[in-house]
């Protein structure tokens, strides 16, 4: 045989055989200090933001905004905001959530690429929906690389399912950069955005990302302190076994990073604050197998900080897609507990 096969497998488990099997709060820093740097390290301004209102409108139950935000000098995110309609004198736990590969933000708040009403949910499930009918003001960004946020070269042309994903993955490596390193970055300009509205409890944030927002919602949680409690859906694995395995998005890859980690690792950052796995058994993607293998992974890293009880998870009869029926209620109930702090 002339192929690689032997020597990349070879190669992975040469690369990962040193990781380390204990798990505190110096293996913690040191794995987000090299994570950090393999993402590429961006060093966002904590400028204004520049909020705009771009749209308001009347959803019966809850106002849904979209407003424009400046990321950093050169960078400007739309962003959906569902608001719960209610008492004024009250502030509300806050979800940041994160679509995933498609056409955008507006997949998540129930509309067709033109703005119109969806009428098939989708793998996202209107998720953003069904949390702010719970009680929860909801942002929902649009992502780099997907709907209004693709290159201009991919605007108009193709699908709009169509992405950016390659052509800005493979640029930013050349300059040292990742695209995952990108969206975590902007996502936590948009807690920045979230904690700066009067009806938001500053306390209770939480995140919740499905597929490649799985992705950002593990890797934002894990970097960042001010989320308390995040569900990843849809992406929860190993590299080997899902973004190894098949012919994924380059926004999956980040150089270096099985020297460090596999991926239950990286999400294992996020302890001890409240993470809930959500995967379907027959998730071609991340297959069921390998999802278990990192529960597995994690149930050790959480049990090492002694807050086993904060890892839940639902496996579910389907397929690559957000299913709710357990992670909703986990997630409103984790915000609306009292925050202990952890040191």
């Amino acid at each position: 045989m002339w192929s690689a096969d032997k020597y990349l497998n070879a190669l992975y488990q040469e690369t990962t055989k040193a990781h380390s099997e204990i798990y505190d709060k110096n293996w913690q820093d040191d794995l987000k200090d090299k994570f950090k740097r393999a993402l590429g390290d961006f060093q966002f301004t904590n400028g204004n933001l520049h909020p705009t209102l771009l749209e308001k409108v009347d959803m019966d139950t809850y106002y849904r905004l979209r407003v424009e935000i400046r990321t950093d000098s050169l960078l400007k995110m739309p962003v959906y905001l569902l608001i719960p309609k209610g008492s004024h004198e009250i502030k509300y736990p806050a979800v940041i959530a994160l679509h995933g590969h498609g056409y955008g933000s507006k997949e998540a708040v129930g509309l067709n690429p033109d703005g119109s009403k969806l009428k098939e949910k989708g793998y996202h499930q209107n998720f953003a929906i069904e949390l702010v009918k719970k009680g929860v003001i909801v942002a929902v960004p649009e992502l780099i690389g997907f709907g209004d946020r693709k290159l201009q070269k991919d605007q108009g042309v193709g699908s709009p399912t169509d992405n950016s994903c390659y052509m800005m993955a493979s640029q930013l490596l050349l300059n040292g950069k990742t695209l995952a390193g990108l969206r975590v970055a902007e996502c936590r300009r948009v807690i920045d955005y979230v904690q700066s509205l009067d009806e938001v409890d500053n306390d209770r944030i939480g995140c919740m990302g499905i597929s490649g927002g799985g992705l950002v919602a593990a890797f934002t949680s894990a970097l960042d302190d001010r989320i308390k409690a995040v569900v990843v859906s849809g992406y929860a694995n190993t590299f080997e076994g899902s973004i190894m395995a098949r012919r994924h998005c380059l926004d999956n890859y980040i150089p270096g990073i099985l020297k460090y980690a596999e991926m239950p690792d990286l999400i294992g950052l996020i302890a001890p604050r409240a993470l809930f796995i959500e995967a379907g058994m027959e998730d071609h993607l991340f297959p069921l197998e390998k999802t278990l293998e990192a529960i597995e992974q994690l149930t050790k890293i959480y049990r090492s900080f002694g807050v086993e009880d904060l890892l839940s998870y639902h496996l579910f009869k389907g397929g690559h897609e957000i299913s709710g029926e357990k992670s909703f209620d986990w997630l409103i109930q984790k915000l609306n507990e009292e925050i202990h702090h952890y040191q």
